[in-house]
């Protein structure tokens, strides 16, 4: 499944990154906690180069826990500063400004030493598009300033959010990049909604979420869509292929039928990649560092 999204205000937020990186303390990357490694844009190292940088794993409420803490570990090792967060309802939200204290705790010395104690922290939120990055905005500055959806391609212009007296955030809109070099990514990254809905074939991606879930979570699929058991995947079925035939099975137990008494399987697609994206599944963390 080849996903391929780079629309013209995404090279704009690039140029808008670079003209406005000189003028904060420190880069905010929010990262989808369930696709840490997918969410990651790879552009973002070049482009914040030299500033230091908080992880924020946001959406750790649909993550697993385990894995969450290893994604942490793992952003640590490197020399970032971590923090969980479920910005919908708000939790872990409320240490962010401590974090970013800490992160810049040598320059506010710097700046106290000069006789700047009050001076004003300016803080670049950046993150790929559907990470939940203007709901988070919002949460920090207690009060709905960034538009926020559940959908990408939302934000379109950089824009200062006080969250108080010594806090500055620069919101920036979502930005993606050019070409998915790896199958996996893009795969995750519509799992998630991360990419528009409308650019993909909602049953091919159903297929390969139900393949995915053959085999990283069984049981939950089983349950969810009351299955007795998973039918046993022949030698030569391919994952898509097989991933049909589970969409058959769930659209059937749904009651998904049309006309001639076909099952729906589009349908069937969208209602699982729906659940999944609402949480309904459980907590599924569908990678871990390597």
């Amino acid at each position: 499944m080849n996903v391929q999204w780079y629309p013209g205000h995404m090279a704009k937020t690039r140029r808008l990154i670079g003209e406005r990186l000189r003028q904060v303390d420190a880069v905010c990357e929010i990262l989808d906690a369930r696709i840490p490694a997918s969410s990651r844009n790879p552009d973002v190292a070049e482009l914040t180069a030299g500033k230091p940088r908080l992880i924020v794993l946001n959406r750790a409420d649909q993550s697993d826990p385990d894995a969450t803490a290893q994604w942490g570990d793992f952003f640590r090792a490197r020399g970032f500063a971590v923090l969980a967060t479920d910005a919908k309802s708000g939790r872990g939200a409320g240490k962010f400004a401590a974090a970013v204290r800490e992160l810049l705790a040598d320059k506010l010395k710097a700046y106290a030493d000069k006789g700047q104690s009050g001076r004003v922290v300016r803080v670049m939120v950046l993150g790929i598009p559907n990470v939940g990055k203007s709901t988070f905005i919002n949460r920090i500055a207690g009060r709905n300033v960034a538009k926020a959806e559940d959908r990408p391609g939302v934000t379109r212009a950089g824009q200062w959010v006080p969250v108080d007296k010594r806090l500055e955030l620069l919101d920036t809109p979502g930005i993606l990049w050019p070409k998915f070099g790896d199958e996996t990514v893009g795969l995750h990254l519509a799992f998630t909604g991360a990419v528009k809905d409308e650019i993909l074939d909602t049953e091919t991606l159903g297929c390969h979420f139900m393949a995915y879930l053959s085999e990283a979570a069984p049981e939950r699929l089983r349950e969810a869509y009351k299955l007795p058991e998973l039918p046993p995947r022949d030698a030569a079925e391919t994952g898509i292929a097989y991933g049909f035939r589970l969409l058959q099975d769930a659209g059937r137990k749904r009651g998904f039928l049309v006309s001639g008494g076909e099952i729906d399987t589009e349908r069937m697609a969208k209602i699982l990649l729906d659940e999944y994206r609402a949480g309904k599944l459980g907590r599924l963390t569908l990678e871990l560092p390597e």
